[in-house]
């Protein structure tokens, strides 16, 4: 009866997932890892730090005082908090940032970008932004572009949607 139910319930989910939703979901995927792939190349290639050095800089530039706390940061970067930890151990070790404690908590602790980070973002973003250009925008046209940023909205406020209802 329990394997009746779970075939049951898998040719649900399955029936939703049409063949070529599938084929989109998997051709963002191998996309997305192609192009990160290649910018990540041409970063090394230019001397800089990995993408993920930058996605942390980034998130400390735009936060208030260019400062988060270690939860947020692992939020916005989309990484687990060990996963964060061990990547601002990283950075703080080439200077481009430093923790410091959390005046509200005593277990916490916020990183802060420091000048060298931000020099550091600085000399990144033009590597990058020709990656996104010449790998990316490039092969989109105007409508396509709005296109994938209604789509991908759509998607994020679902996803975000059913996260809070966890």
């Amino acid at each position: 009866m329990q394997k009746q139910r779970l075939l049951a319930i898998i040719k649900i989910m399955t029936a939703e997932l049409d063949e070529s939703r599938n084929t989109a979901w998997r051709a963002f995927l191998t996309t997305h890892a192609t192009v990160i792939e290649l910018i990540e190349r041409e970063l090394a290639e230019a001397g800089l730090p990995p993408l993920s050095w930058y996605d942390i800089l980034f998130a400390l530039y735009e936060a208030p005082n260019h400062c988060l706390r270690m939860h947020e940061l692992a939020r916005a970067v989309l990484l687990t908090r060990s996963q964060i930890t061990r990547l601002v151990d990283r950075l703080e070790a080439a200077g481009l940032l430093y923790r410091q404690p959390c005046p509200t908590d005593r277990r916490g602790a916020s990183a802060a970008i420091t000048a060298e980070g931000l020099a550091t973002r600085q000399k990144m973003w033009p590597v990058y932004a020709q990656g996104i250009s010449k790998y990316f925008g490039r092969h989109l046209s105007d409508a396509e572009v709005n296109v994938v940023i209604e789509a991908f909205r759509r998607v994020q406020t679902a996803a975000c949607e059913a996260e809070e209802s966890d």
